[in-house]
């Protein structure tokens, strides 16, 4: 025999010798038969799962925890490459950076246009005395040369001097209304380069936010289970870099048939033991009771074979005593669920609340 084979054989002697001494020490502490008002079932120790995922597509940067790490709510657990974003980014300040002097510069066309409507509006009464002055001149010309006391010419050039005075005056007022469009036209400049502002810093806001995106942190406090991507990996968007497991919601799910599941409320008392460690008795509420029943899963051991349908019924731990013994916790892991159905019986001494030390 090989010295591996002989090694190999060894953790086997050692693996099945444990084996029987869990079974042993099982045997000897499980309680041997219920009083009335209880029930109990078989099940497993369950955690709520979480994945901490990729909100867009892109390459993996770093992992800063392993398999096996405890994170708080909101501590950073992995990067994404963000070069592409950044990028974007500094074009997007850019854009905001032009849209906000060409903002300016339609302000300023504003000023200079509502000045040249200041100037027209002035024309227009420089225009409006002169054509008042040639009109008094022209009546007193048109009086004077029906007694022939001036000659016709004079009344011939003032009636000239009134006509282009009034035209004058109507090519200032024209100036006025040209000036106030573009006023108009101005303003609706500033608009629009507003609007331009407002969409370049809503872009620099959005790439920020997914340059934010991409520091993935852990949803809430628990355990890393597993690291399902790795650094330089390309994932798309949703991709999963971790699964992590919230050891602030743990439970065991076990199965009892309707006669018992009916007297079952929300709340309720519950002991928990585990295989792996039954010298401990660790207390649970029900935090669930399936409305539905259910075909006998093949993990569980019923009484009888006359009970094909089964209620499913969740018995959750206390946060509190969790977060105590947070180094203890341990999925996947099976046992008894013993639940008092009537509020006045007494736990027997061998189910009495045990946790470790």
């Amino acid at each position: 025999m090989t010295r591996n084979a002989r090694k190999w054989l060894g953790r086997g002697v050692v693996a099945v010798i444990l084996a029987g001494a869990a079974a042993l020490a099982w045997q000897a502490l499980k309680p041997n038969g219920l009083p009335e008002g209880f029930a109990s079932g078989n099940g497993r120790i369950e955690a709520t799962e979480v994945d901490v995922a990729t909100k867009m597509a892109g390459r993996v940067a770093e992992l800063l925890v392993d398999e096996g790490d405890f994170v708080e709510a909101g501590q950073l657990v992995a990067r994404m490459d963000t070069q592409v974003l950044e990028a974007q980014l500094h074009q997007a300040q850019a854009q905001v950076r032009q849209a906000e002097n060409a903002q300016l510069t339609a302000s300023a066309l504003v000023a200079q246009r509502e000045s040249e409507k200041q100037t027209a509006e002035a024309v227009v009464r420089q225009r409006q005395a002169e054509l008042t002055a040639a009109r008094k001149r022209f009546t007193r010309t048109e009086a004077l040369v029906r007694r022939n006391a001036l000659a016709q010419q004079q009344l011939d050039d003032d009636r000239a001097v009134l006509q282009s005075a009034e035209a004058a005056l109507a090519a200032a007022r024209a100036q006025v209304l040209s000036a106030e469009a573009g006023i108009a036209a101005a303003r609706s400049q500033v608009v629009e380069a507003q609007s331009a502002v407002e969409a370049a810093r809503a872009s620099v806001a959005r790439l920020q936010a997914d340059i934010d995106d991409s520091l993935l942190k852990a949803p809430r406090a628990g355990r890393v289970q597993y690291r399902v991507a790795q650094p330089g990996e390309v994932l798309g968007a949703g991709g999963k870099l971790l699964n992590m497991v919230d050891l602030a919601d743990v439970y065991m799910t076990f199965f009892l048939p309707a006669r018992q599941a009916g007297l079952v409320e929300l709340g309720q008392e519950v002991r928990l033991v585990i295989d792996a460690a039954p010298q401990y008795v660790i207390p649970a509420r029900v935090s669930y009771v399936a409305s539905v029943a259910q075909f006998t899963p093949k993990s569980v051991e019923t009484a009888s074979e006359r009970e094909k349908l089964m209620f499913r019924v969740k018995a959750r731990i206390d946060p509190e005593l969790l977060k105590k013994y947070i180094t203890y916790v341990k999925t996947g892991v099976p046992g008894m669920a013993y639940l008092r159905l009537e509020p006045d019986a007494e736990w027997p001494a061998e189910l009495q609340i045990k946790v470790p030390q």
